[in-house]
């Protein structure tokens, strides 16, 4: 089924004229469809990938580095240079989708995403997988907060939550396909096939971009009504050919208010201040401990415990998929209990393993497999909902741009992570890096405690005016 938004064979009566209030209102009635759906999973396709490929270093670097005599030190800067290219990518495209819209933005990027995977194969020292790594990170940082603030903006309050997790578990589950091929394959047929895998079923995306609609709500702010109107129109005249009815749409009036300000600027005025400065300390300290303790594992594994290869894989592989897990049944559970309770509670429950591990001294890779997989499968909650969170708490004249700009702290935070891990395990030791990881998690706590806001049940214009 095609997923262009096309003028509909039915003509959907509103009632009333079509002015952006109306748009939204018939979009916030409208249930999950299979149009909805199908656009959930292209984009879900390159976000597998995305996650695929950033993980796909950590399963990597075993290998290569005994391959090419790398130290700790620069293990970390390989993993680093991705993070620090994803968030170059992130301001960049951030701003860019704000102009030209989200579509024009997730066309660009997932061709950067192919080309550089394919890179990845020719590498053939240290230096040059970490320039590759850097490039390939632009384009996924591009990728993924546009890609978020796009798949919000298609669905209700109520429903928001669950649609919008269900598509971003997949995240989590790339990272566990990804210690599937680094388990079964790596040990065969060398690094190579990690990218040689993730870029095959990327590539096949490419085309699917070009069958998705604009974002109707990017469309009604910048005044092109009738675009909008298309878009909705084609998803109302779904519902309609499968024998459903449609509620009335719930019209607000908009509230008078002085032209909005846009742009990087507008992210610290008013009410969106204290909520952009909020939402950089949640990325910063969760991506910090998480992406640091999960593309460093199974090199610690094997060189610091003395591990074979296919153990050191399996490992990680088994704390990537207590991830998964955890991540599916946060996407169940957090329209009912809340994102600020939930956050909250993940991360002071986080610091009970790593406090643990740190007074045990992590002497033993078991040890670690598994209390470095609980405190991993609690934080990776926070960690793969933070799009919804961020995309929830501005405005769509802001909502691509506010997420990029605030997700630009979850690379910082995983280039933060890994490095810490190569500089405290050479210095002081490993028990070390799960006390420091357990001072940052409950910082994380606090601000969630003490900042943040809670957005269950409510509208994106409600949210954010």
């Amino acid at each position: 089924m095609s997923i262009q938004a096309t003028a509909s064979d039915y003509v959907v009566d509103s009632g009333t004229a079509s002015t952006p209030a109306v748009l939204l209102a018939r979009l916030e009635r409208l249930p999950i469809t299979r149009r909805l759906k199908a656009i959930r999973i292209i984009v879900g396709l390159s976000t597998f990938f995305d996650a695929y490929t950033i993980i796909a270093i950590a399963f990597a670097l075993p290998q290569l580095t005994q391959e090419w005599g790398l130290t700790p030190t620069f293990v970390g800067l390989i993993i680093a240079a991705s993070y620090v290219g994803q968030l170059c990518g992130a301001l960049f495209f951030g701003s860019l989708a704000e102009k030209i819209g989200r579509i024009g933005v997730l066309r660009i990027t997932i061709i950067m995403f192919v080309v550089m995977d394919a890179a990845c194969l020719f590498a053939w020292n240290g230096w040059s997988i970490l320039i590759i790594r850097f490039l390939q990170g632009v384009g996924i940082g591009a990728e993924v907060p546009v890609a978020s603030a796009y798949i919000n903006e298609f669905v209700g309050a109520k429903k928001r939550g669950r649609f919008f997790l269900l598509y971003e578990v997949i995240f989590p589950v790339g990272m566990m396909f990804a210690g599937l091929v680094g388990y079964f394959l790596v040990p065969i047929y060398g690094w190579k096939v990690m990218f040689l895998i993730g870029l095959v079923p990327s590539a096949l995306t490419v085309p699917l971009r070009w069958l998705m609609p604009e974002s109707p709500r990017w469309l009604a702010s910048k005044g092109k009504l009738q675009e909008a109107e298309n878009v909705v129109s084609t998803l109302e005249a779904e519902v309609i050919r499968r024998g459903m009815t449609l509620p009335e749409p719930e019209v607000k009036a908009p509230a008078a208010q002085k032209a909005a300000p846009e742009g990087v600027k507008a992210l610290f005025g008013g009410i969106y201040k204290s909520r952009t400065f909020m939402l950089w300390g949640l990325w910063l300290t969760v991506y910090s401990v998480n992406n640091g303790m999960i593309t460093w594992f199974p090199t610690l594994y094997k060189t610091w415990f003395n591990l074979s290869l296919d153990t050191s894989l399996a490992y990680g592989w088994i704390t990537s998929s207590c991830g998964v897990v955890a991540s599916v049944i946060c996407a169940l559970l957090i329209d009912r209990i809340g994102r600020k309770r939930w956050y909250t509670w993940a991360f002071l429950l986080a610091i009970v393993p790593l406090i643990t591990l740190s007074v045990l001294g992590a002497k033993s890779a078991v040890e670690i497999l598994i209390l470095g997989s609980l405190t991993y499968a609690i934080l990776q909650t926070i960690a793969f909902s933070l799009y919804l969170y961020a995309a929830e708490l501005y405005p769509t004249r802001l909502r691509a741009i506010g997420t990029a700009y605030s997700s630009a702290w979850l690379r910082a935070g995983s280039s933060i992570g890994p490095l810490m891990v190569g500089f405290i395990v050479s210095g002081f030791g490993m028990r070390f890096v799960f006390i420091t990881f357990a001072v940052i998690a409950l910082i994380g706590g606090l601000i969630t405690w003490f900042y943040a806001i809670e957005t269950k049940g409510k509208s994106l214009e409600e949210l954010s005016p």
